[in-house]
């Protein structure tokens, strides 16, 4: 494996955090934290790591053994047994780092013979300095849509009760509110606070088979994330949920297109007629659409009843990645080429959701397609979203499918892209149209 070399005199390594077999997690004196990009190593220091955002958790790597750099002999290691126990296993620690947040470094490991898939969650490189847990990200929005500090539970628990009263027989509500006080849905807790975004859960279907299908795992031993919605909720439903949240946000947002759901697209059906029904009654709020983009013709559709805005979800820009990751099931990249261009033309607010995995989406190959791809697509933002999948399994299903070279760096990658198109936002959240044409 490739080493990046470090000035430790100006720029002190992180120690490194690990787990034993009871999940407790403690720092290993002697050894500094590692992160990883591919095939590349690089002891964690201070100036490329921040402290561990608010609202961040840790986790630890079952089936793994840590990769640490041993200050004694200079050189990096996998750490298989515990110093402190020995005979007894070592686990890896990583970040999973808060909305907002960018990893740059992948916590540094090796699997075991009988590793299976890591659950859906992104792992970012973490280690210890004087009090505090570190890790390698880069912020790239400071908006506190979804800071946790503003979600207490009494507070959500006071909303839910105020919008049962107040739509007792909605379904689409009674769905949120489990996605809230269940699985802690930061959407679905803003809907019942009355803040920022509010989500419009639709669609039963999907015509993607995502590796990292937050909602629908079949066969792969990967336990999804939260249950997709059984139900199509009626457009009236819809409506009366969707004008509940504009009707006392200002600057509101909602969105179709959900973790808990599959692809918007396909519920157009019932989405075009709430739209209408929506704009009907108010020009207030912005109407927002997350999609693969598989069906550019109802789109276009979409917009003509009244939707503002699309977010356009993509790993790659390269065809052949995209398919490897999405997995298409009726449609083509280039229909989502398609939907794009019918969004600009339509000139409406476009980005994308930008799946993001160092050690893939920093190399030149994904760098040069990126900029190849926003020359030819003026698009209005980039949501930079880390992607929720095991990182050496989705490793090698890209390289399985394309060429890539050494990393460039996932900062690096940022403040190319950003040189180059300085009119391009960078974001994690869907902005409301009142912030469309903020610079």
């Amino acid at each position: 494996m490739a080493k990046k070399q470090s000035d430790t005199k100006t720029n002190p390594m992180l120690t490194a955090v690990v787990a034993n077999q009871a999940g407790e997690i403690f720092e290993l004196i002697g050894y500094a934290a590692v992160g990883m990009e591919g095939s590349l190593l690089s002891p964690l220091k201070a100036a490329n790591t921040r402290k561990m955002p608010y609202g961040s958790e840790l986790m630890y790597l079952p089936e793994r053994r840590p990769v640490l750099y041993n200050l004694a002999t200079g050189k990096t290691e996998t750490v298989r047994e515990n110093p402190y126990a020995p005979g007894e296993p070592l686990y890896p620690v990583a970040a999973f780092n808060s909305p907002g947040y960018v990893i740059t470094h992948i916590s540094a490991y090796r699997e075991t013979k009988k590793a299976g898939y890591l659950p859906l969650f992104s792992y970012g490189a973490v280690g210890w300095q004087r009090g505090n847990f570190r890790t390698a990200v880069v912020r790239v929005d400071s908006e506190p849509r979804q800071d946790l500090r503003q979600m207490k539970r009494e507070d959500v628990i006071a909303g839910v009760e105020v919008m049962h009263k107040k739509l007792p027989a909605n379904r689409l509500r009674a769905h949120l509110e489990n996605c809230a006080l269940q699985y802690g849905c930061p959407a679905g807790k803003n809907f019942f606070l009355g803040r920022y975004e509010a989500p419009l859960p639709t669609a039963k279907q999907c015509n993607a088979r995502c590796l990292g299908c937050l909602s629908l795992q079949n066969e792969t031993g990967i336990p999804h994330s939260q249950d997709r919605i059984r139900f199509t909720p009626s457009p009236e439903e819809i409506t009366q949920v969707a004008l509940a949240h504009i009707n006392r946000v200002k600057n509101s947002v909602v969105s179709f297109g959900q973790g808990c759901e599959g692809d918007p697209l396909l519920a157009a059906d019932v989405i075009e007629p709430a739209i209408r029904q929506i704009r009907s009654q108010t020009l207030h709020g912005t109407i927002n659409m997350n999609t693969n983009g598989s069906r550019p013709e109802i789109l276009g559709q979409l917009f003509d009843a009244g939707l503002d805005s699309v977010r356009v979800s993509m790993n790659s820009v390269r065809e052949t990645c995209y398919h490897a990751y999405f997995r298409p099931n009726g449609y083509r990249f280039a229909d989502v080429l398609k939907s794009i261009e019918v969004a600009l033309a339509g000139k409406k607010f476009v980005a994308i959701n930008y799946l993001n995995s160092p050690g893939f989406t920093d190399t030149p190959q994904e760098f040069d397609a990126l900029t190849g791809f926003l020359q030819k697509y003026p698009i209005h933002l980039i949501q930079w979203r880390n992607l929720n999948f095991d990182p050496i399994r989705y490793w090698q299903e890209m390289n399985s499918v394309a060429e890539h070279d050494e990393p460039i760096g996932m900062e690096n990658l940022l403040n190319r892209v950003r040189r180059q198109f300085p009119k391009l936002k960078f974001g994690y959240f869907n902005p409301p149209k009142e912030k469309f044409n903020e610079t």
